[in-house]
């Protein structure tokens, strides 16, 4: 914008003033003319005003045009009704219910009595629909007014959130169920004991004693896995960089994990002396849980294989192997679900706790590495566990190379 200036009569009359009493004073001319000058000068700059910075606003008025621009690149599908049709929707919201959709009913669109009932009323609000794509989905329907006739919807998914509650109330339901069962027994043995202890032969009372102490461990064992499976859940994002040797570790906690009685039917097939980044207390638990489980159901009889190689891309492999019945396929994808059990009585039995494979599963994904389980009923089960293998430098030709180099 334009400077603008008033001129500053009284202070240029008092400036000439001035000057005529500098020159009537003596001074020299050409020095009170440079006086009179600056004086003018400076009462001019004095009087300019400021220009206007402040932006001109030029409001667009809001349209359907516009608001498509808006909402087109949207994560979360949106769409917008210009009344009661469905005028457009952004890219996610084509992806999700179709392009067809554009021009319908907005009614006729959901199908869903909780949304129509909010879309009916034409205010602003919320209603939760269930199965809009697949039959299990659970979707928020939130409509906003933007101009009299102009209005926006947003489909936020509520499926995940839902599927993740409903995990933690299985989860405390089949855990207070499995703290609960062993604790019942616990009581009731105990209650025999005190109130007909004079009265049991000394046989029946150590079976009692028995029965109890087998109860007690098997609930010690419940709530140390429990106590497993929430460290490792709440730690799973933060990967370890503890370098660790892997064969001794392997090794010690198979033996660990096979005890006294069972060592001799524990075979050691290692090929290599790969270093991986881990947490060892995590590593060693997970050894123990694999050669446990291959103990407990594989054949009575017959040995377990715990090998160790390097594969391919940098990784080493872990593979135990029992020789027992085997699993059915269609109970594979679910092993590693906590407190599954493809035979619950077979599983009590052993001792499990039913978290062995869940506390497996967490510890790999927090390693960055990959869980595989085969079956073939009748011959046995193999779980294999790959594993990132830590790179050194080498110092000779500054190139990063594997600790082992063969490839299997």
């Amino acid at each position: 914008m334009d400077q603008r200036s008033q001129i500053p009569t009284i202070g240029i009359l008092l400036a000439i003033v001035a000057f005529i009493g500098l020159l009537t004073a003596g001074l020299e001319p050409a020095l009170s003319i440079a006086v009179l000058i600056l004086w003018v000068g400076s009462l001019f700059l004095a009087s300019l005003r400021a220009p206007d910075t402040r932006a001109q606003k030029t409001e667009k008025p809001l349209s359907r045009d516009n608001m498509r621009e808006l909402i087109e690149y949207a994560a979360t599908p949106l769409l917008l009704t210009q009344a009661n049709k469905i005028a457009d929707a952004n890219r996610a919201a084509r992806k999700l219910l179709g392009r067809h959709i554009i021009g319908q009913d907005v009614r006729v669109a959901f199908r869903q009595p909780e949304a129509i009932a909010l879309l009916d009323q034409g205010r602003n609000g919320t209603a939760i629909v269930r199965g809009l794509v697949r039959r299990r989905d659970i979707w928020q329907i939130k409509r906003q007014t933007i101009t009299d006739n102009l209005a926006v919807i947003e489909l936020v998914n509520q499926t995940a959130e839902a599927d993740i509650s409903r995990a933690h109330t299985d989860f405390v339901a089949n855990a207070s169920h499995e703290l609960r069962t062993p604790l019942a027994s616990i009581i009731g043995y105990v209650e025999t004991l005190s109130e007909d202890a004079g009265e049991m032969d000394p046989s029946t009372t150590r079976k009692f004693y028995g029965t109890v102490l087998r109860e007690s461990r098997r609930l010690q064992s419940l709530v140390s896995d429990l106590m497993s499976l929430s460290r490792v859940e709440a730690e799973k994002h933060d990967q370890p960089s503890e370098r660790i040797s892997f064969p001794p570790l392997l090794e010690r906690a198979a033996r660990d994990a096979a005890g006294a009685e069972r060592t001799d039917r524990l075979i050691f097939d290692v090929s290599t002396d790969a270093v991986v980044a881990g947490d060892a207390q995590q590593l060693e638990q997970l050894v123990r849980n694999l050669v446990d489980n291959a103990f407990n159901y594989g054949a009575n009889d017959k040995p377990v294989t715990v090998s160790l190689h390097t594969a391919r891309d940098n990784q080493v492999r872990l593979t135990v192997a029992d020789q027992g019945e085997g699993i059915a396929p269609e109970h594979i994808p679910h092993l590693t679900r906590r407190f599954y059990r493809t035979d619950p009585g077979r599983s009590r039995a052993s001792g499990g706790t039913g978290l062995g494979l869940a506390i497996v599963k967490h510890i790999v994904e927090r390693h960055r590495g990959r869980l595989d389980i085969s079956s073939t009923q009748g011959e046995g089960t193999s779980v294999t566990v790959r594993f990132p293998v830590v790179l050194e430098k080498d110092d000779s030709q500054g190139d990063e190379i594997a600790t082992d180099a063969t490839l299997s």
